[in-house]
């Protein structure tokens, strides 16, 4: 999760993302399309985690701000899912809520 998050954050790494997205729900994504900076995402909270088996569950919040030095951040709140197959763990999905704009 954590470096999903940073993958993101850097950018230029969708190779990586494209790679740890479960293939049946990757969709149409490109790792060309991953990689691209849209929003500058600021700051992870992990709410909680849990597992059974190899089924994973995350939940948590992100922030950003859709210009890179704006004070004003926006925060997703996500519980995603993700399945582990041959010991690597995949992104499968997650419930998204856009939770209201903060100030820094």
């Amino acid at each position: 999760m954590r470096s999903r998050f940073s993958a993101y954050a850097l950018g230029g790494y969708g190779e990586y993302l494209l790679a740890s997205w479960f293939p049946a729900t990757a969709g149409g994504l490109s790792a060309e399309e991953l990689s691209r900076r849209n929003v500058f995402w600021k700051k992870l909270e992990l709410l909680s985690k849990s597992q059974k088996g190899d089924d994973g569950f995350v939940e948590f919040k992100a922030w950003f701000s859709k210009e890179e030095k704006n004070n004003t951040l926006e925060v997703m709140h996500e519980r995603s899912v993700f399945k582990r197959n041959q010991g690597r763990w995949y992104y499968v999905g997650g419930e998204v809520d856009q939770v209201c704009a903060d100030r820094l």
